[in-house]
């Protein structure tokens, strides 16, 4: 596993793998407030969070902030829970999402906590004595796989936008709603599962 091909090829996989569910959640999430035209939006907010799980992920994986394996697996339901109620209440208020420096902030201090979970996995990998390399490739799959799955879901709105002619208030809508059910379910899970 010390192949450096190998840290990127799981960065990646940590991403876009079904069963990494509660990451993909978060992102699509945190994209439904915006439409198409908003795509710069979307590339900022992606790369706040960015920037606050690769904070996360060099501290833990350093050893310089301790990973709670269950508080993780408790807060990470939690921000797409906050995450799709901001999404929400904002539309409902404004009927758009307006503040967006509030959801860059969000994403952000979100990205922080999910950044403790990039690095269990990474920590998991890592047995060579220098990390930059390592660590660097395995954060550049991660961004490669988050920026994929952005793709896959705006291309997803611009169908449903273009072809069956729904009302970008109505996705927000769904994929919130959606993103907090399935957050609720893995959070009450985490609290009350074995």
């Amino acid at each position: 596993m010390n192949d450096l091909n190998s840290f990127f090829l799981n960065g990646w996989d940590h991403i876009v793998d079904i069963r990494a569910y509660d990451h993909l959640l978060f992102v699509m999430t945190l994209c439904a407030a915006f439409k198409l035209g908003q795509w710069k939006q979307v590339l900022v907010i992606i790369t706040a969070f960015t920037i606050g799980h690769s904070a996360t992920l060099v501290l833990s994986a350093l050893d310089i902030i301790p990973a709670n394996a269950k508080l993780i697996d408790t807060l990470i339901p939690f921000t797409i829970m906050l995450t799709a109620v901001a999404n929400v209440i904002e539309y409902d208020r404004l009927g758009k999402f307006s503040s967006a420096r509030i959801k860059y902030g969000i994403a952000l201090v979100f990205g922080l906590i999910h950044g403790l979970a990039f690095a269990s996995n990474f920590k998991f990998m890592l047995f060579q004595d220098s990390i930059l390399m390592p660590l660097f490739l395995f954060n550049l799959g991660i961004e490669v796989g988050q920026l994929f799955i952005v793709l896959l879901f705006m291309l997803s709105l611009w169908v449903y936008t273009r072809f069956i002619g729904g009302a970008h208030f109505k996705w927000n809508l769904f994929v919130s709603g959606g993103g907090f059910g399935i957050a609720a379910t893995i959070f009450l899970n985490a609290i009350y599962g074995s």
